[in-house]
């Protein structure tokens, strides 16, 4: 089954039901992102590395660790202790990549898009 994306005057409001965070697999993490979340959690880069990320499973970056649930290491109760600063990824779920399966986990609802994009 192929991810699914809205239309496109359409997108999925987040209703924060926090599936997305529970999800496990690998949250990707940039160079630029790296450095703001350290910095948001006022901790040196290799700190912030050094106790958040692993190598993702293609080796070919890091990733967020998880919690032993396998929900996202930043994920407390609904709430991300990162919310200001979350990586793109984080960011473009639901409406820019989803996975299949998702919408029997995720509240998101679709809505129109307001003039002049969301």
């Amino acid at each position: 089954m192929a991810s699914e994306l809205p239309p496109a005057d359409h997108y999925w409001k987040c209703q924060r039901c926090t599936a997305c965070c529970r999800w496990p697999g690998d949250v990707k993490v940039g160079p630029s992102e790296i450095e703001a979340i350290a910095a948001f959690l006022q901790l040196e880069v290799d700190d912030f590395i050094g106790g958040y990320t692993r190598l993702r499973t293609d080796r070919a970056g890091l990733s967020l660790i998880e919690q032993a649930d396998d929900s996202c290491i930043f994920l407390s109760g609904n709430d991300c202790r990162i919310n200001e600063v979350k990586p793109q990824q984080c960011r473009d779920f639901p409406n820019k990549w989803n996975f299949p399966g998702w919408r029997q986990v995720c509240e998101a609802i679709e809505v129109p898009r307001p003039e002049g994009g969301a």
